[in-house]
């Protein structure tokens, strides 16, 4: 699409704040007027709205406004029924990463010693204990704390969900996500634990272009979803 804006700016609205677009706000797919419930998100929205297509007339694709799909998405899909939604992440505790330990006895070594005071934490934080296995046969978590994983999720406002739909399918791990939305990790940290296996065999065989490839991909998401994090706490 074209820009068809000069500037983009954060204003107060009735129900919350609005970004506006040379005045006229900014309106959701489908939907009404964008309304943003903190000053500091909506101006970072505008921000990427001004950063946008360069100039007036300028192609622009929503891939530029990243933190936008996101918050749209709360809004306008998870908003209204956000059980769906944390249902799926919770999920990601059934095979969560950092239960899978590699059969190199120094890998496994590494990744116990990095992953195990997360699981710790998880345990005592959500009544949650995970168990642990070496190899990549799927090892079964107890009910109960799928439960407890589940209502540590449900119990999130939308916006922190939403952020952890984001970062944790990138890192494999509700763990992980889990640890960065109540400020026990940040992204640069997070996405260095959950790399622990590839650093391993980087450090054996040397780099690997696609798999860089995909990292940064994964880096570029979670520090996304940190943003988010940070904005939804004002």
């Amino acid at each position: 699409m074209k820009r068809f804006w000069d500037q983009a700016a954060a204003a107060p609205a009735e129900d919350g704040f609005a970004v506006l677009l040379d005045g006229r706000p900014l309106r959701l797919p489908g939907s009404g007027p964008l309304r943003l419930p903190l000053r500091p998100l909506a101006e970072a929205v505008a921000e990427e709205w001004q950063a946008a297509g360069g100039a007036r007339g300028g192609e622009m694709s929503m891939e530029e406004v990243p933190l936008t799909r996101v918050v749209a998405t709360a809004l306008e899909r998870m908003a209204p029924d956000p059980a769906p939604s944390a249902a799926a992440i919770a999920h990601y505790g059934q095979a969560d990463l950092l239960c899978y330990r590699g059969t190199d006895a120094r890998l496994a070594a590494r990744q116990a010693q990095e992953w195990q005071p997360l699981l710790d934490w998880a345990a005592l934080a959500f009544d949650a204990p995970l168990r642990v296995t070496s190899g990549v046969m799927p090892v079964a978590q107890p009910p109960e704390t799928a439960r407890a994983l589940h209502a540590a999720v449900a119990v999130l406002p939308v916006l922190p969900l939403a952020a952890l739909g984001v970062a944790v399918p990138a890192l494999g791990s509700l763990v992980l996500g889990l640890a960065m939305a109540h400020g026990r990790l940040d992204a640069a940290e997070a996405c260095r634990l959950a790399f622990l296996d590839e650093t391993f065999q980087q450090e054996l065989w040397g780099q690997d272009q696609e798999a860089l490839e995909r990292q940064r991909g994964i880096v570029k998401d979670v520090a996304l979803a940190e943003r988010l994090l940070i904005l939804a706490r004002g």
